[in-house]
């Protein structure tokens, strides 16, 4: 039986994992089509038929033939459709959203573009990467006061905010960043990993095109 969706992505991707992530904590088993980026094959037309942005992640329903793209938007999409980890209420849902906001402005640029620098992808001068940095410890700063006292960013159960933020924290340690001093956000990170279906990007994400098992 084909699977609901198709995942579109790169292994290496924080934001298709972000998505891999959300479809494994839903249950939601997916295919995954494997895009060379070193190849150009995110911007081949085939390709941008489905993503007009020429990036990854896209997601492909196949229930209807729709092809979604940025992953805060396949997020809340995947959300909708499994009913799950979309908040409890309107209050819930549109603090998830906020958050999400929140995490692309002030940690995913900081904590992605330095892990790039480390891995010889991208190049900034000294300034900007301290500049980074400093970024990057003031936002793992706030989250860590964020969750103090509570389990998840939103509500009582986690959401699409918890997997949104986590598909960044999870590569701070790539990046050259320490979560030690942040204990609060430590026994959050505790938690996502606890959650049934939880995977790492090298359990979710494979190297290459790969069928739903």
């Amino acid at each position: 039986m084909t699977a609901r969706f198709t995942l579109h992505g790169i292994y290496l991707s924080g934001p298709t994992y972000k998505v891999g992530l959300a479809l494994a904590l839903a249950g939601e088993p997916f295919d995954y089509d494997h895009v060379n980026l070193r190849a150009g094959q995110h911007k081949s037309p085939e390709f941008l038929a489905k993503n007009r942005f020429g990036q990854v992640p896209c997601l492909t329903d196949t229930s209807n033939g729709r092809n979604l793209c940025q992953s805060a938007s396949i997020l809340e999409y995947v959300a909708d459709k499994t009913g799950k980890f979309g908040g409890a209420t309107l209050e819930e849902r549109i603090a998830a959203r906020e958050w999400m906001f929140w995490v692309w402005d002030k940690l995913a640029a900081p904590v992605y573009r330095t892990r790039g620098a480390k891995a010889g992808f991208r190049t900034f001068d000294e300034a900007t990467l301290q500049m980074y940095a400093a970024e990057a410890t003031a936002a793992l700063s706030f989250l860590d006061k964020a969750l103090a006292g509570r389990d998840w960013l939103v509500g009582e159960a986690p959401t699409i905010a918890d997997i949104d933020v986590y598909g960044v924290v999870h590569y701070v340690g790539e990046a050259g960043f320490d979560l030690a001093p942040y204990p609060n956000l430590t026994a959050w990170v505790a938690r996502m990993r606890a959650l049934p279906g939880f995977g790492d990007p090298a359990d979710i994400l494979p190297p290459e095109t790969r069928a739903a098992a």
